[in-house]
């Protein structure tokens, strides 16, 4: 299972890449979208809405279950990613290259390394 050794995880599943300082991208791991299955439908939070790290602020339906996302940080929304909302079968396909929300804000301090998430899943 591939896991970027440049992104920071949560006990989760979710990966966070920072892009400059103080935004970072959420998406889904690897682990996670195929533990899912097929994901059938995104719901995502909109531009501007705060987030609170460990709580959920987006879902996923997969064929298996709907399944929450939760905030790796305390933040705002700066953008949204529109193309898994019409493709959401893309986080299956590219799950390290489809973002979900862009992100303001402080990284947790509960968020693993690329070795401590591969103890993680095993």
């Amino acid at each position: 299972m591939f896991i970027p050794e440049d992104l920071r995880y949560t006990k989760s599943h979710e990966w966070i890449r920072e892009i400059e300082g103080g935004v970072y991208e959420i998406g889904l791991t690897d682990f996670a979208q195929k533990e899912l299955g097929d994901i059938v439908f995104v719901n995502l939070p909109q531009t501007g809405d705060a987030l609170v790290a460990g709580t959920s602020f987006a879902d996923v339906e997969s064929v298996k279950a709907v399944s929450e996302i939760y905030s790796p940080l305390d933040g705002e929304v700066a953008d949204v990613n529109q193309t898994p909302l019409d493709a959401p079968e893309l986080i299956n396909q590219t799950p390290y290259e489809t973002w979900l929300i862009k992100v303001r804000g402080t990284l947790s301090a509960d968020t693993l390394s690329a070795a401590e998430y591969k103890k993680l899943i095993g």
